[in-house]
């Protein structure tokens, strides 16, 4: 399925990682929420295959896990480390960065099935007290509930930056496109 990507959003999350962490290699990744349908954790998946030493840990209701071609084309075919759980608190003590996502209802097919699983995870500062300090917790935006607004003045959560790196990196991809310099 390579149209179920979102290119932009990834050099984006790429800039995010690199600035607040110094590094693209050497991670833990936990992708949490709507990993079925998440076109920003398909693409973020895809473009750190090409670093070393990556592990993700992957977040979601049963309903909502990574497609099986993600993880046989991308994961298992680059040899990448992975876990799945539906438990958050987890793995929260080994993560590197928290990409969180929210259930979109334009996704299901029923009322019900999203009405069930779209408060499935909120992240709140209790769930993040096992948590590294350096934790990079991202999330491409808009979120609905996703993530308790009492996490945004939490030192860790990167979403604003993440926000301000995107403006620029499409910024500069217009600029480029109409070759102004």
């Amino acid at each position: 399925m390579a149209g179920h990507n979102h290119p932009t959003q990834t050099l984006t999350d790429l800039l995010t990682i690199a600035s607040e962490k110094g590094r693209l290699s050497d991670l833990t990744i936990g992708l949490c929420g709507d990993l079925k349908f998440g076109r920003t954790v398909h693409s973020l998946i895809t473009a750190m295959t090409r670093y070393k030493n990556i592990k993700f840990v992957l977040i979601s209701p049963n309903e909502l896990k990574i497609p099986d071609y993600i993880k046989e084309e991308k994961l298992k075919k680059n040899n990448i480390e992975y876990v799945e759980t539906n438990d958050i608190e987890e793995y929260i003590d080994k993560l590197d960065i928290l990409y969180m996502t929210r259930v979109q209802r334009e996704r299901f097919f029923n009322e019900a099935d999203y009405i069930r699983l779209k408060d499935y995870y909120i992240l709140t500062l209790d769930k993040l007290k096992n948590a590294k300090k350096d934790l990079c917790i991202m999330h491409p935006l808009p979120r609905v509930n996703e993530i308790a607004t009492e996490v945004d003045d939490d030192p860790r959560a990167c979403y604003f930056k993440q926000v301000e790196y995107g403006r620029y990196i499409r910024m500069a991809l217009i600029l480029k496109l109409l070759e102004i310099r």
